[in-house]
């Protein structure tokens, strides 16, 4: 489990970076056109991910494929959520409503696929037997 921790940990280091620039851009340009990608991309990206990646150092769940699943949708669901919102309401394309929507649901459904499998993990026996 020391390798989930450990990208998890990358992963949210990344997210804190982004969060950090784009709240640092904010200030400067004056303006809170990004307000909701830029919270999102600190709690889900940051704060979530690295919650997990501590998760994953202290606990030892037992290895399984739910384990796997979990931090690679958390990744994904991160990605694909903060990503669609960007798109959804900075729209810097001009894409069709109906693709942006999907990738926006589609990014939010798999993080909570994330969670529903963080929390199976939590009632599972640990490699400790606890």
């Amino acid at each position: 489990m020391e390798r989930h921790s450990k990208v998890l940990l990358r992963f949210s280091a990344l997210f804190a970076l982004l969060g950090a620039f784009i709240g640092s851009h904010m200030a400067g340009a004056g303006s809170l056109a990004f307000k909701t990608v830029h919270a999102h991309i600190l709690v889900v990206g940051w704060l979530t991910l690295f919650a997990w990646a501590v998760y994953y150092k202290i606990f030892t769940p037992a290895k399984t494929i739910i384990a796997t699943l979990h931090v690679y949708s958390a990744i994904i669901g991160s990605i694909g959520l903060t990503a669609g919102m960007w798109l959804y309401y900075i729209r810097p394309f001009g894409l069709a409503d109906g693709l942006v929507t999907v990738f926006f649901i589609v990014g939010g459904s798999i993080l909570l696929l994330s969670f529903a499998l963080f929390a199976v993990l939590t009632f599972m026996r640990t490699e400790d037997g606890d």
